[in-house]
């Protein structure tokens, strides 16, 4: 029984995780066998070390064998594998068996960095996998009065769907039936639903309130708005970035100057100098086994993923170490707004009372009513109610007027909530003073709702969603860190957006976006800016997450595309870990800088020494894994805070 259970989970792990598994086979074959030779188990560690080369070296041989024959260029890839089987090779010959380790270990370098690049690659499916599961894969087409449950590719240009309550929106369309209130925070990102009523358009992807609509659909299902956003995603994530392409140029460069210097020093020091072929061969694959660029490569990895860890106990979660390279470059920033620089949940912010009532009064009204309301406005007032400890009186014959408000019976009492045209149609002692602060509340971006019981007018409370605690200070401190260009991004309307914006100390921004008008921004950003951050938490911002130099998701409150989608999650919703975040990219920049010059001054002077002091193989290898070791030294500095 164990055996059949084992097989199966182990054959799903190589399947998904090859390069891993990969690595760390090649790791523990390459400590036995030096182990081996430790206790001069030779016979042994000649089995182990080559299985090592094979399991380790396989894909990096295959990618440069790929790259000479098929694009006729030089890698690191090949090099590494010239080297290593130079060393391997030099090791056997004067039966110097250590130093087919130092070949097993510079393998072992390149199979761990494959497998960091798979568990790349499969986030990104995850990402799309996630962004295509906001639809569903049916929906109500009606015809001729009856029902018919159709696939989503099926629906045609002009079909009629029904969609009851809290159901998804299968595809963009227009409603002809009915009303309602949608969520659209998977599209807009705003927290508040919209009323929705017939020749309004509707997203696929959002969810229905409480009316059953009727919707013509308008286009293909294809050129609905969530499929744009799974094909900016991933178009954005398919990109290489420039940094990214030349490193490539540089690999490849770096590659061709060596293997073809290392050819010509096999050769010429016979023709010329008059060598003997074992001393001419011997110089040609010291200069090999030190030109390696191990140390080079060290100089950069480690420093990285000492940040990554440094990172993720401080609540910063770095997906890879480029990330936190770039972030150190940053000079702009965009911030979504809901979820984001404000919590994404509407709260009462303000009560007014009208002359001769009290505060706690028209909570409890207000509370007694909207206990029955299933709208995140009415639950934010019953919410307060209850934080109040107030003594809510119980409501009956509640009925919403969607669209409107509420209305109910409270000891005997008829309460009306909602909007003012609501209220006023049966209220004529609207007080001028109400009427002031109602404006002044709008204009600050806040929903009122008034309330009023048998045609009296009670008061009016403020809605709005609150800023959060630490946003404030972020900005500031963002500036202070000398970020050149910090904006906001946002699909609600312009009023609220530059109310929160003023709060926060944002000069710029940009309101009633759709998805893809974000990445616009972001563009334009990019092309003035060159590294530029995105900070975001809903499925909304998922394409400009993956279109930015860097993408940042809040953790708690982040969708799971948009964690998915991004390269940095801040964990627990800590905005204020962003300064920290960019601080320990910087400080990675500046280690790496520092690693490079080093690892390239050792590789120089290792060159100088084998042509001019005739050092020994042991010597070269020496100088050659210590200054990785040293480089690798350096890099673990940013493991401290």
């Amino acid at each position: 029984m164990t055996s059949s259970l084992t097989t199966p989970n182990f054959n799903q792990l190589l399947k998904e995780h090859p390069d891993a598994i990969a690595a760390t086979l090649c790791g523990l074959l390459v400590f036995l066998g030096w182990l081996c030779l430790q206790f001069s188990w030779v016979g042994l560690s000649l089995f182990l070390l080559p299985a090592a080369y094979v399991i380790g070296g396989y894909e990096s041989a295959k990618e440069g064998l790929t790259t000479l024959f098929e694009e006729k260029e030089l890698d690191v890839d090949l090099l590494m594998i010239v080297a290593a089987l130079g060393a391997a090779g030099l090791g056997f010959w004067r039966q110097e068996y250590h130093l087919l380790v130092d070949g097993a270990v510079l393998i072992l370098i390149f199979a761990i960095s494959g497998a960091l690049e798979g568990y790349a690659m499969q986030r990104t499916n995850r990402a799309i996998r996630s962004l295509m599961s906001l639809t569903p894969d049916t929906a109500r087409v009606m015809l001729n009065g009856q029902e018919h449950e159709v696939s989503i590719d099926k629906l045609k240009v002009g079909d009629r769907v029904l969609v009851k309550p809290g159901e998804l929106i299968p595809t963009d369309s227009i409603i002809i039936e009915g009303e309602s209130n949608l969520n659209e925070a998977s599209i807009t990102g705003e927290s508040l639903p919209v009323e929705k009523a017939i020749g309004d358009e509707v997203f696929a992807g959002t969810i229905n309130g409480t009316g059953a609509i009727t919707l013509k659909v308008h286009q293909p299902p294809e050129s609905s708005l969530i499929q744009r956003v799974i094909r900016l995603v991933q178009q954005a994530q398919t990109e290489a970035p420039p940094s990214q392409l030349f490193i490539e140029r540089f690999e490849r460069g770096y590659a061709k100057v060596i293997v073809l210097v290392g050819i010509v020093l096999a050769i010429l020091p016979r023709v010329l100098l008059n060598w003997d072929w074992e001393t001419t061969i011997y110089r040609a694959l010291i200069f090999l086994v030190v030109a390696s660029p191990c140390a080079l490569m060290a100089a950069i990895m480690p420093t990285l993923l000492s940040g990554v860890a440094n990172g993720a106990r401080q609540g910063i979660l770095f997906k890879s170490g480029t990330q936190l390279e770039i972030m150190g470059k940053v000079r702009a920033i965009a911030f979504d707004k809901t979820g984001t620089l404000t919590t994404g949940k509407p709260q009462v912010v303000e009560i007014i009372p009208a002359s001769g009532q009290s505060e706690s009064s028209v909570l409890q009204i207000a509370g007694a009513i909207e206990a029955f309301s299933e709208h995140p406005i009415g639950n934010a007032i019953a919410q307060t109610a209850q934080d109040h400890h107030l003594s809510v009186p119980t409501a009956t014959n509640v009925r919403s007027q969607t669209g409107f408000g509420i209305i109910g019976e409270v000891d005997t009492k008829q309460v009306k909530l909602g909007k003012a045209a609501f209220v006023k149609s049966e209220n004529s002692d609207f007080a001028e003073d109400l009427i002031k602060e109602c404006d002044r509340l709008e204009s600050e971006g806040k929903t009122v709702v008034w309330v009023a019981a048998d045609n009296q007018i009670l008061g009016i409370i403020a809605i709005a969603d609150t800023l959060r605690p630490a946003a404030a200070t972020t900005v500031k401190r963002l500036k202070q860190l000398g970020i050149e260009q910090i904006i906001m991004l946002t699909g609600d309307n312009e009023r609220t957006a530059k109310s929160v914006a003023q709060q926060l100390g944002i000069e710029q921004v940009y309101a009633e976006l759709l998805p893809e008008d974000k990445v616009s921004v972001i563009h334009r950003l990019q092309q003035q800016y060159q590294t530029v951050a995105m900070v975001g938490d809903g499925i909304n911002d998922a394409p400009a997450l993956a279109t930015a130099s860097v993408g940042i998701a809040m953790g708690a409150a982040g969708s799971d595309v948009a964690l998915e989608t991004a390269d940095i999650v801040l964990m627990a919703d800590r905005l204020e870990k962003l300064s920290q975040a960019i601080n320990l990219g910087r400080r990675a920049d500046k280690i790496v800088k520092q690693n490079i010059v080093f690892a390239l001054s050792a590789i120089v002077l290792l060159l100088i020494a084998n042509f001019t002091a005739n050092i020994t193989l042991p010597l070269g290898v020496i100088g050659h894994e210590g200054s990785t070791v040293l480089v690798t030294l350096s890099g673990l500095r940013l493991l401290r805070n």
